[in-house]
């Protein structure tokens, strides 16, 4: 069970340090968009390359992201029978979409994607448009890092269901820890889950 709430931890602190770092990409991308905007509009001229840098600098950010978002509990979800639910219903919800969906998606998004990003590195593919970036390879190559950061914290949420429905809550990473309500601790208490 501990190596369980190690690799949880492990696997949540990578997807943080990610997270906070790809996160600063949002400013960039808003002064970049801000300086096109700027020359095209009081100066009439562009550039392709420039235009190019806040679209990808926003692909980039939004890929490398996605396992944070997983962490922080910040995906779209229609939690209407999610939230108001016990720590161990929500356990078992998190292990069933996580296994029966989350890591499927992840294997055909990487399966899928991986010849594509291989021939895209193999000619060092650059933008279609005349004059735009070069490396759209290394910019294609956050799919395959939006798959696996995906299914690494999907990995991460299994260990802590495990954990969970183990009744070894006292091991998940507070990083993972699951909101506690009034009527959660008492029905662990009543069960004597702690």
């Amino acid at each position: 069970m501990r190596f369980l709430s190690g690799t949880a931890a492990l696997i949540s602190r990578m997807n943080w340090l990610i997270g906070q770092i790809f996160s600063w990409l949002s400013l960039g991308i808003v002064l970049v968009c801000f300086v096109v905007v700027v020359l095209r509009y009081l100066f009439a001229t562009s550039f392709v390359w420039l235009q190019d840098l806040y679209i990808w600098l926003n692909g980039a950010m939004f890929t490398a992201v996605a396992g944070f978002a997983l962490l922080k509990d910040d995906h779209v979800r229609v939690d209407i029978f999610y939230r108001p639910a016990r720590i161990r219903t929500r356990a078992l919800v998190d292990l069933v979409g996580v296994v029966f969906f989350l890591l499927p998606f992840t294997w055909i998004v990487y399966a899928y994607s991986l010849p594509f990003v291989l021939r895209s590195w193999s000619y060092f593919e650059g933008s279609a448009n005349v004059g735009g970036m070069a490396g759209l390879y290394i910019l294609k190559s956050f799919i395959i890092a939006f798959a696996v950061l995906l299914a690494l914290q999907g990995i991460a949420m299994l260990c802590r269901s495990i954990l969970v429905l183990g009744g070894r809550v006292d091991l998940v990473p507070p990083s993972m820890a699951y909101p506690v309500k009034p009527a959660d601790a008492a029905a662990e208490a009543i069960e004597g889950v702690h």
